[in-house]
């Protein structure tokens, strides 16, 4: 307990923060995410919260650093974003 746990809770605070504030058609990095939400270098940490928060963050907002999706939701996350109007080729977003 302690200072890690009061960490996670600044951190998950912090990602979620970043990820209500997307709108559609935005889209981020994992990276992108930690490093908005004060915690650079922390994408993994932001996968870990997007993954075990039940679908309550726009999940399908984020990609990893090649624009790729997130594996076993690539259908799912595609029609998403192509419903908010992101370009997809190759199942990678097409970053501006």
């Amino acid at each position: 307990h302690g200072r890690s746990d009061q960490m996670g809770d600044e951190l998950e605070s912090a990602v979620a923060e970043v990820l209500l504030g997307l709108e559609p058609g935005d889209v981020m990095t994992y990276g992108e995410v930690a490093l908005e939400a004060g915690f650079p270098g922390r994408a993994r940490a932001v996968g870990r919260i997007l993954s075990t928060s039940g679908g309550i963050y726009p999940w399908w907002r984020v990609v990893n650093a090649a624009g790729r999706l997130v594996p076993g939701h690539e259908e799912e996350q595609a029609r998403r974003l192509a419903d908010e109007g992101v370009e997809l080729r190759n199942g990678r977003v097409r970053r501006r």
